[in-house]
């Protein structure tokens, strides 16, 4: 296997397309793919796919829409990025009510990333988050969640 280059990144402008969540997710998919990020760990590319529906999702709930998708592969990890035109920082809710539908976006979030956050923007806010690469080598990774 030849290792990847030291930083990739690919970018998707989201202003006025439809379908965005689907969209996001074949993009990040083809990404994965050409920069090998599942030599046989479909678990973990699941888990990115899912994180940027999350994302990408509370961003057209909760902020009129995303308006790009950054994806950026290094040999440690991958950085996601989503933008918006909405300041207001998302916030996990502490206790999601379970006889309405959703609030766990961002608990899920959390639960995939090694970490995340938001840097706020002139015109709104970019969320990021981090997840190893499934390439790192467990030493490398440091102290791993506990499954649910």
């Amino acid at each position: 296997m030849q290792p990847r280059s030291p930083g990739r990144r690919r970018s998707l402008l989201l202003t006025g397309t439809t379908d965005v969540v689907t969209r996001c997710r074949d993009f990040t998919r083809d990404a994965l793919v050409d920069w090998k990020w599942m030599p046989g760990a479909r678990d973990d590319s699941e888990d990115v796919l899912l994180l940027v529906s999350e994302v990408v999702a509370n961003a057209c709930l909760h902020a009129g829409g995303p308006r790009t998708l950054l994806l950026e592969c290094t040999d440690d990890l991958l950085r996601v990025e989503v933008t918006d035109g909405n300041p207001v920082a998302p916030a996990p809710r502490t206790r999601p009510d379970p006889a309405r539908p959703g609030g766990y976006g961002l608990l899920i979030v959390e639960r995939i990333a090694r970490r995340w956050g938001t840097v706020p923007l002139v015109d709104g806010k970019c969320v990021w988050a981090e997840i190893d690469s499934p390439l790192r080598s467990p030493d490398a990774r440091g102290p791993q969640p506990v499954a649910w």
